[in-house]
């Protein structure tokens, strides 16, 4: 028997070898296929650029955007200054990339029926995003529209809402205190990043995180493998083998799928967390967004399981944290830049709150901080649009042809193109706004010092047509509130001002490496 064993050993050698072989073959093969169909449509395209004039200009593949990857969407820039309407060509279609506001407007309203998400889209963001109403099209997003529009036009959830932001807000002007008193340079992005978070889970979720204390472990272990997916995710648009790469879990994917099993067990427990909270309590008075879609989900079980909800609860996590955050950062890196503009905000501040000098305190500010002392703020309002329409939260958004469609310049579409509206783009283009369109200049929105609204089709920062941001009053309203308590009581300066912030590219305009700043006390 002993005389067997290395025989034995042998075979299960050889066993394995040709197991592997044949794994590396079939690998070889599958990538040896996706190069070669990728290469014939290519070819096929790019022979027939002259013949179809009804096409938009065709100016690359999907490898100038991964050869560009970490600064794609000042590419997209590059685009809209050639062509407000072009095409690159991906795996098996075409992907439009347009500046222009009447096909944006086409789109989104006017043909909105003949455009989705699409497949491509879906697959892409799945894993992440599930079936939330990012990802979601059909009776899904009109299911998941529909609750949520009705919970951000109530009352009670508006008051909540502007006491959460005011306290975290007060919160967060104590911690920079702090920092102002010892000289410490604050990285604001963080700062910024966490008290978004915890609003978001206060208002959407009912849930005290206290990541700004940072006294909650878990969450801040969540936050950071949310951000990561975010990049991972996006990452799959320039990455040809991301589904082989899934299917081995190797490399990005397996990075991605660790970071996914962190989310994905934060969020359940806090699914089930507030279920046992709302176990035999009167539901009638709740006022955070989770315990509305729970008491909605008892009436459709099967639909509305954990599972959906852990979806609703990231895509309400992305809108409510990111887009807020990240549009704060951006805000105070142009003031830093622009301190005129500070200035003017400071002074605008002090005359539309009615404060007692002598009771100047963060608690006392942030509670005169109402509904009536925001609305007067329309230069500070007009300066976060500024913000955002060089900075957009979501830089690049699209859908894909679900028909084949005619634009408004006679360009033709074919069922499957891709059709992407280059937000971060649009607010560069002189034909847009003017030649001043790369300075920031809040008084662009402004007419005898009333903010005045741009079209949604030129300005895309929220989105338009029927899928337009249900939460834009709502995130307005934070980002005031955050900025008006921290400008009233601080001047802040560029830790480097020789140094110019850079994006990372992901869903969101995530400022790369921080914001580094310097806080001052202002004199009142």
């Amino acid at each position: 028997m002993a005389s067997q064993l290395p025989s034995l050993a042998a075979s299960a050698g050889l066993c394995l070898l040709s197991v592997l072989a044949a794994a590396l073959l079939a690998v070889t093969l599958y990538i040896l296929a996706v190069v070669a169909s990728f290469a014939v449509f290519c070819a096929r395209e790019f022979a027939r650029r002259d013949q179809d004039r009804d096409r938009p200009p065709l100016v690359g593949t999907v490898f100038r955007q991964l050869n560009n990857f970490h600064r794609l969407f000042d590419e997209h820039v590059n685009y809209a200054l050639a062509h407000p309407t072009s095409r690159l060509v991906y795996p098996g279609h075409s992907e439009f990339y347009t500046a222009d506001p009447v096909i944006i407007e086409h789109v989104l309203k006017t043909s909105s029926s003949k455009y989705s998400k699409g497949i491509f889209n879906y697959s892409v963001m799945k894993d992440l995003f599930g079936d939330g109403i990012f990802a979601a099209d059909g009776d899904k997003w009109r299911h998941q529209r529909k609750l949520a529009s009705h919970e951000f036009s109530t009352k009670v959830l508006r008051e909540f809402s502007s006491v959460v932001f005011r306290t975290n807000a007060r919160k967060l002007a104590d911690k920079i205190s702090s920092a102002a008193t010892s000289g410490t340079i604050i990285n604001m992005q963080e700062l910024l990043m966490k008290t978004t978070m915890d609003s978001i889970f206060k208002v959407g979720f009912g849930f005290e995180l206290n990541t700004l204390s940072g006294t909650d472990e878990s969450s801040i272990q969540f936050s950071d493998a949310f951000d990561e997916a975010n990049s991972l995710v996006y990452h799959r648009y320039v990455d040809l083998f991301w589904k082989l790469k899934r299917y081995f879990n190797i490399g990005s994917e397996a990075k991605l799928k660790r970071n996914i099993q962190i989310i994905d067990d934060f969020v359940m427990k806090l699914i089930h967390q507030k279920r046992e909270q709302m176990n035999g309590q009167d539901n009638r008075a709740r006022e955070d967004i989770l315990s509305r879609f729970i008491i909605q989900s008892k009436t459709d079980p099967e639909t509305m399981n954990d599972r959906y909800l852990r979806d609703i609860v990231l895509n309400f996590l992305i809108a409510g944290k990111d887009t807020t955050g990240n549009t704060l950062t951006w805000f105070f890196y142009m003031l830093c830049k622009n301190p005129l503009v500070q200035d003017k905000v400071a002074l605008e501040i002090n005359e539309s709150v009615e404060w007692a000098r002598e009771d100047n305190n963060t608690e006392d500010f942030t509670a005169r901080l109402n509904e009536g002392a925001i609305d007067k703020m329309h230069y500070l309002h007009a300066a976060i649009s500024e913000t955002l329409r060089l900075y957009p939260a979501v830089p690049l958004d699209g859908k894909m042809a679900e028909e084949d469609d005619v634009l408004p310049n006679g360009y033709r579409v074919i069922k499957g193109d891709g059709m992407n509206y280059m937000i971060y783009a649009m607010g560069r283009m002189t034909y847009l706004w003017g030649e001043d369109a790369e300075d920031f200049r809040p008084e662009r929105w402004l007419v005898n010092g009333v903010f005045q609204q741009e079209s949604p089709y030129k300005f895309v920062s929220f989105n338009a047509g029927p899928r337009i941001c249900l939460g834009k009053e709502f995130a307005y309203r934070q980002m005031k509130i955050v900025a008006a308590t921290l400008i009233h009581f601080f001047r802040f300066k560029l830790a480097d001002e020789s140094k110019d912030a850079t994006y990372k590219t992901m869903f969101t305009l995530h400022m790369d490496k921080g914001l580094h700043l310097h806080a001052y006390r202002r004199s009142t």
